[in-house]
């Protein structure tokens, strides 16, 4: 049986020279990688006492909805700026090649909810901790960060720090 990193294609230089790409597609157009990373996905979540699942967008919807549905919990979709019809919250983060902002519908989160963060990769660590500054902003609590690949060089767990985070694949150097 295949493990999930074998599912994982690296591709150099994307999007810009000097950054090693970890490509998750090859996961979601393989039944068995599919499988395998929605319940690897599920597993690391089980135990966090989630109400709420929200997933980053894109990659975090295509993992976080599946996880969500199985876990018969609700899923916040957090969207990049201008995506959603009504009135939102956001904050705007540092990527590794860039910057950008996020925002989540203002009546998305309720008080006490206990959300956790899900996400096909944590690098720096911007988008989560944006997500969080929203999540918490509207009363939430975040009971953890879930995602299927983690850059451990670029140091992102430390800029998540205290929150619990999880990840499945880690990589370290190249």
């Amino acid at each position: 049986m295949k493990k999930l990193e074998d599912y994982i294609r690296t591709v150099p230089d994307f999007p810009k020279k000097g950054i090693m790409f970890r490509d998750i597609t090859a996961v979601l157009q393989d039944k068995e990688g599919l499988k395998l990373a929605i319940d690897s996905m599920e597993k690391l979540i089980k135990d966090m006492g989630a109400t709420v699942i929200a997933g980053a967008e894109a990659r975090g919807f295509l993992l976080g909805m599946p996880v969500a549905y199985n876990l018969s919990l609700p899923f916040v979709p957090v969207r990049k700026k201008g995506k959603l019809p009504c009135e939102t919250v956001t904050a705007s983060y540092d990527l590794e090649y860039g910057s950008a902002e996020i925002e989540i519908d203002k009546t998305a989160i309720k008080k006490g909810d206990r959300v956790v963060l899900v996400d096909d990769l944590i690098a720096t660590g911007g988008t989560m901790k944006a997500a969080i500054s929203l999540i918490e902003l509207l009363g939430g609590e975040v009971a953890g960060i879930a995602a299927l690949i983690e850059l451990v060089d670029l140091k992102g767990r430390e800029v998540l720090a205290p929150y619990r985070v999880e990840s499945i694949i880690r990589y370290s150097g190249d």
